[in-house]
């Protein structure tokens, strides 16, 4: 996991309210909880949001109410939680999207993730792989870099300015590479049309990519992450192929409104580790490879932090935006 500097740690402390009296804990919470999420139900947000939810409701006592407003990166979600009270009882969904693209890909926001959220903790990261069709395509990354000099390749992701977008841009910087991006609607749309040859490779991550490469209906190039996944062993990094500084992640993570109280934040960020470190859940995002760590929530906005000086520079030098 990425490592950070004390005072880093000691930023990401500050952005929590100073609160002289844990006293609103001792009640907290007093009426059932809400769990907005910016995106349609069945994706891997909304299903994560409501696995964690329901453990965190059984620890809590109070119901936890999965709403999912979608549309506009997240945007309406994200006001919604911003000007929500901040006392604990409402909960924004968040992702590298929300929390560190958005202010790079839309000049105007009716919320500023950096000021009005604060975070309680991380659920997990989602490794990234770079897929091609099993036959008659390149047999390993130096192949396709090889290709690419000849015909640039087609890679398709799930959207624009997605993770596994941005994180191919960041290959191609690394390593040279081109390559046309196709867009799609989600990642299942992507490979489907890999299988079927309209598009030549595909960056997909663990949660739908781990099945088609379990059964051969895929291969992978390489993995985008700091190590080799255990779900995925035979699967070189791009560090191990001769690309330093070549790493990127899907993740997910929880924030609330700025101003909550400390007390509060503590006692969602313990109810949140102990759900997501239950068998249920654990053994669930092991078989995705999805990879976890138990964040305080100052890691947790530190590691935030960290990523906001990675891609923010990386998008605006792109000069992709979402509103015109």
């Amino acid at each position: 996991m990425p490592r950070f500097t004390r005072r880093q740690f000691a930023q990401a402390g500050l952005a929590l309210p100073f609160v002289p009296t844990a006293a609103g804990a001792q009640t907290f919470p007093d009426r059932p909880l809400r769990w907005v999420v910016g995106y349609p139900p069945g994706g891997a947000s909304d299903t994560f949001a409501r696995l964690i939810g329901a453990q965190m409701a059984a620890r809590l006592g109070q119901n936890v109410v999965v709403e999912n407003r979608p549309g506009g990166g997240a945007l309406l979600a994200s006001e919604v939680v911003a000007r929500s009270p901040a006392d604990g009882h409402t909960w924004m969904h968040v992702d590298n999207g929300i929390l560190t693209y958005n202010p790079a890909l839309f000049s105007r926001m009716p919320m500023n993730p950096d000021t009005d959220f604060t975070g309680v903790g991380f659920i997990g990261r989602f490794p990234l792989y770079i897929v091609v069709r099993p036959e008659g395509a390149p047999r390993s990354f130096a192949d396709y870099l090889t290709a690419a000099r000849t015909r640039a390749p087609t890679y398709g992701t799930p959207a624009v300015a997605s993770p596994h977008h941005l994180a191919m841009e960041l290959v191609k910087r690394r390593t040279g590479l081109d390559a046309t991006h196709v867009p799609y609607r989600g990642g299942p749309a992507a490979m489907q049309d890999l299988l079927a040859g309209n598009v030549d490779s595909v960056v997909i991550d663990t949660a739908t990519g781990l099945p088609f490469l379990r059964d051969g209906r895929v291969r992978a190039l390489a993995v985008l992450s700091d190590a080799r996944s255990p779900q995925a062993p035979e699967v070189q990094t791009m560090a191990e192929l001769g690309h330093a500084n070549t790493i990127a992640y899907g993740w997910q993570g929880m924030s609330v409104p700025t101003g909550t109280p400390a007390p509060i934040i503590q006692r969602l960020s313990a109810e949140m580790i102990a759900a997501i470190q239950s068998p249920e859940i654990s053994a669930r995002m092991t078989t995705l490879g999805i990879e976890y760590q138990p964040w305080t929530p100052a890691q947790f906005n530190a590691f935030v932090q960290a990523e906001n000086a990675l891609w923010r520079p990386l998008i605006r030098e792109l000069g992709i935006r979402l509103d015109g």
